[in-house]
């Protein structure tokens, strides 16, 4: 289904075209004359334009400037009766894709025309997409058993709209399994869009998010249209959901309930239908008890929760995606192919990766570098920090202290979550509430 604007002063006309195109299932408008027309495009987004040449108020050609400077994604169809023809080529010339001569043949004719320039700015909007996929991502997982369930959940909400959160450590592969769930949507074909709240300033995320008018701030010298705007039919992935600042936050929840929103420093209404996937690795229930997060927000967040496990916990998927990995670090450093020797995967294997793949990247490229030959062996491949001292050099402490510290870490690595420290340390709850009372951890 397409968005279509049929501008024409003819009331028979208007009605005719407007069945035709609802026949084959698009959302038809119509208006009366250019100037309801122009209105019509301030306040809706739309995918096809039919209009006629001469009309009151705002001509064909008026409209279609409008539409080249504003919309350009948009199609445009002109309409022109017989001796108009010349003004029709130059209609084609301003960026108009087709005109149709009246009267119009019949319903036949009308469908092949609009369906063509419908189907132009479909492979548009893949020729956008393929630009901007990322062919180097990692596979989500290569078959470890702590993975199952979370492909299972990505299988089945795909097939919904229902939107995700997707919650687990940095660099656990969030956006792949965004990725994931886009690719085996039915928005498979329209745009993938993915913002990283924390890489972008805060005053330059509202305009990325929602566009701009010209004139709405300095610097603003035209008007730009937002990512959300721009991943209209398809997927919206925001990565670090946690770092939006509170009229961020009130801003996107109204998109979310009511799919609909202005430019800053607009009052154009934007009517849009994205999926939402959304992503953190902060602990949410905690900030919203701050009330630096909005509850309300996150329950339209949360429809679909899943958890994304570490790397760590899930020892089976570090050799492939490692040889994955390095197959792509090789070819970037214009290097053969390289491999792993046994020793250094068994010291891959080893280490806790809190990083998680990123951290593992960063790794596999230091030992790239520092190999001199195809295979990389234990020794170039140099973490950041040593896994835990042998027993040799081990200084012991007393029990309650190594308990101390250990509950202490578990609540440093969950940002303070009391259940989750509990799940992490083996323990109950309530356990781990008398040992905080007992060690007078705060």
């Amino acid at each position: 289904m397409a968005r279509i604007l049929v501008a024409d002063d003819e009331a028979g006309i208007r009605e005719f075209i407007s069945d035709a195109l609802e026949m084959d299932g698009h959302e038809v408008s119509v208006a009366p004359d250019g100037d309801a027309a122009a209105r019509a495009l301030d306040e809706h987004s739309f995918d096809l334009l039919l209009t006629d040449l001469r009309m009151p108020g705002q001509d064909g050609m008026a409209l279609l400037r409008k539409v080249r400077a504003e919309q350009p994604e948009v199609q445009v169809i002109v309409l022109t009766a017989h001796g108009t023809v010349s003004s029709a080529v130059e209609a084609m010339k301003l960026g108009a894709f087709d005109y149709l001569q009246k009267p119009i043949g019949g319903p036949d004719e009308l469908s092949l025309v609009a369906g063509r320039a419908l189907e132009r700015r479909r492979l548009l909007d893949l020729e956008a997409r393929a630009s901007r996929l990322d062919t180097s991502e990692p596979r989500l997982t290569h078959g470890d058993p702590r993975m199952a369930p979370v492909v299972e959940s990505i299988e089945k909400v795909a097939r919904t709209h229902a939107t995700v959160l997707l919650l687990g450590e940095s660099g656990t592969g969030k956006e792949v399994a965004a990725r994931a769930i886009h690719d085996l949507s039915d928005r498979r074909s329209r745009p993938f869009m993915a913002v990283n709240c924390a890489a972008l300033a805060e005053t330059l995320l509202e305009s990325e998010l929602f566009g701009h008018e010209r004139g709405a701030f300095t610097g603003a010298s035209e008007r730009r249209r937002g990512r959300i705007e721009l991943s209209h039919g398809g997927t919206f992935f925001l990565d670090e959901v946690a770092e939006l600042r509170p009229d961020l936050q009130a801003k996107l929840l109204r998109v979310i309930q009511e799919r609909r929103f202005e430019r800053v420093g607009g009052t154009r209404t934007i009517e849009v239908d994205v999926r939402w996937i959304a992503a953190t690795n902060r602990d949410l229930h905690s900030m919203m008890n701050q009330g630096s997060f909005r509850e309300d927000l996150y329950h339209r967040l949360a429809v679909f929760p899943i958890q994304m496990p570490p790397l760590r916990e899930r020892p089976g998927d570090i050799i492939p995606i490692a040889r994955a990995m390095l197959g792509r670090i090789a070819s970037d450093l214009k290097r053969p192919r390289m491999t792993l020797s046994e020793a250094a995967e068994r010291k891959l294997v080893g280490w806790r990766w809190p990083g998680n793949v990123r951290e593992l990247a960063n790794a596999l490229e230091r030992a790239a570098i520092l190999s001199d030959g195809e295979v990389i062996d234990a020794a170039d491949v140099r973490l950041e920090a040593g896994p835990a001292a042998p027993a040799a050099t081990f200084e012991l402490k007393p029990l309650v202290d190594m308990e101390r510290d250990a509950i202490e870490q578990a609540l440093r690595v969950v940002s303070g979550n009391r259940r989750r420290a509990s799940e992490l340390l083996g323990i109950g709850e309530r356990t781990l509430y008398d040992k905080l009372k007992r060690y007078g951890i705060d």
